[in-house]
């Protein structure tokens, strides 16, 4: 990826109180955290880790062409080194300057929140394409520029990783992009460097604590995204209106701030609400206007979602008559409230739902267009929140007619002890349990009968499993199709 080939002390210059050792006219032509993937001219910055030093690296780093350090304590290597506090919070900042600071090259839009991010990222994009702008995504699907699509490990990528993807976004005549902005993202300085054009607001409940400890610390780290957004007169929020956080968020929002709710005190406010096993059609009150609009996905949660994004589309300036026909020809996103279909007189939704809240949202939807029995196939990560584990439990047990409790990405954890979280939470319902998540999916579909509906939550679009420290392929749509065939549907 090329960048603008600045100096060591130009791009020192990026970072309050840095300070560099050695020869300060040297050009760099990357950036990088990992020593494995150092190339020659690159600045190697040394991280500390939760496991380990990036310091302990560096010789490595040297020895493969770095042309400079980033550091917070200066070693005893002969090469320019630039020392900072954090070197973690600075390589956003560093990595936007050896890149070009391609942020403020294009539109950017960032969304965060618990639930919706993935969706409401989709829609925005959607609706840019709609007024015949070129578009990118990075979000928990992966990286899409333009219609290139690229995968991905984590819902925001490193520092490095987004300043390249924005860089080569600019080179490829994209107009907007739009990120999925997690908390640990925002947290952790992957975002810092990033200019945004908006940000938007979905919602805030339990998840991460055993990353933010507490809700505080959680709503905190979502708050960072609009605490850092008043630089530029254009820029402005797009907030939850209905949800608990909006007064702190807004608050702490340094630029323009614009609601969404289901109720009259939002800026954009949905009214005559209808729900059918089709999608969601309402009508949004703003600024005097009244306009019906039509998202063909099922569920409360889905208003939100559509709402969001349509304030959004309004507020950037695109027609309203555009705003509703992008919304309604939207065609869905993976592993969100995704419907498998092969001919069986029941229903399967496979989604991506792995919090109680996101859980009892899909589940209240389901039975919302179920006249059969709701028989919910779940279970929840190891190396995760503990906390949400029972209340999950509760949700499933509490909408649900029938519960299989299963594993889900077990990772170093015993699945059998993760269950035993889970199921202090299951009660009054009918249940089993049964660990491997393959048995499980069949289990449900060869007890289904017509007019039932069997919720499969928690990993939506992933095609693998985490079992211990490798992945294994697993899809939960494939599964599906084969539990479907099994007992003779083949679409």
């Amino acid at each position: 990826m090329s960048t603008d080939r600045k100096t060591l002390a130009d791009i020192a210059k990026k970072i309050t109180g840095a300070e560099v050792l050695g020869e300060t006219q040297v050009m760099v032509s990357g950036i990088t955290h990992d020593s494995r993937k150092v190339s020659s001219g690159d600045i190697y910055v040394c991280i500390r880790g939760f496991k380990l030093d990036g310091h302990d690296f560096a010789e490595a780093a040297v020895q493969a062409g770095a042309a400079a350090l980033v550091v917070d304590h200066y070693l005893d290597i002969n090469i320019p080194q630039i020392k900072v506090r954090d070197p973690r919070q600075a390589i956003g900042f560093l990595a936007a300057e050896v890149y070009g600071n391609p942020s403020q090259k294009l539109e950017l839009v960032g969304v965060t929140g618990t639930n919706g991010k993935t969706t409401v990222t989709h829609l925005i994009e959607k609706i840019a394409q709609s007024g015949g702008k070129k578009t990118g995504l990075i979000g928990t699907l992966g990286a899409r520029i333009g219609d290139k699509e690229l995968p991905g490990n984590h819902t925001t990528p490193e520092s490095t990783d987004v300043q390249q993807l924005l860089s080569e976004m600019v080179g490829s005549g994209v107009d907007l992009a739009v990120m999925e902005v997690s908390s640990h993202a925002l947290d952790l300085g992957r975002v810092n460097g990033c200019t945004f054009r908006a940000g938007v607001f979905t919602n805030l409940t339990q998840d991460h604590l055993d990353y933010h400890q507490n809700m505080e610390n959680y709503l905190k780290a979502k708050s960072l995204l609009f605490s850092g957004m008043g630089e530029y007169d254009h820029q402005f929020a797009i907030l939850n209106h209905d949800d608990k956080a909006c007064d702190f968020l807004k608050n702490k929002s340094a630029c323009r701030v614009v609601t969404y709710g289901l109720e009259s005190g939002a800026d954009f406010w949905a009214d005559r609400i209808r729900l059918s096993d089709k999608g969601v059609t309402f009508e949004v009150n703003f600024k005097g206007v009244k306009a019906e609009v039509f998202y063909p996905t099922p569920g409360k949660f889905s208003v939100y979602n559509a709402l969001a994004a349509f304030s959004w589309g309004i507020e950037a300036g695109y027609p309203v008559e555009a705003v509703i026909q992008a919304l309604q020809d939207v065609q869905g996103v993976p592993g969100r409230f995704q419907s498998i279909r092969k001919g069986q007189p029941f229903l399967v939704i496979v989604d991506y739902a792995h919090t109680p809240d996101g859980l009892e949202n899909v589940l209240a939807t389901a039975r919302e267009i179920t006249s059969g029995k709701l028989i919910a196939v779940f279970g929840c990560g190891g190396d995760r929140d503990r906390k949400k584990r029972p209340l999950m439990g509760e949700a499933a047990s509490r909408l649900s007619d029938f519960v299989v409790v299963t594993s889900d990405n077990p990772r170093t954890e015993e699945p059998s002890k993760i269950i035993e979280d889970i199921l202090p939470g299951v009660v009054g319902t009918k249940h089993t349990v049964l660990e491997d998540r393959k048995k499980a999916i069949h289990f449900a579909c060869s007890m289904a009968l017509p007019g039932d509906t069997i919720v499969i939550a928690g990993k939506g679009h992933e095609d693998y499993q985490i079992i211990g420290t490798k992945k294994i392929h697993f899809d939960d749509r494939e599964e599906v199709e084969l539990a479907l065939r099994g007992i003779g549907y083949v679409g």
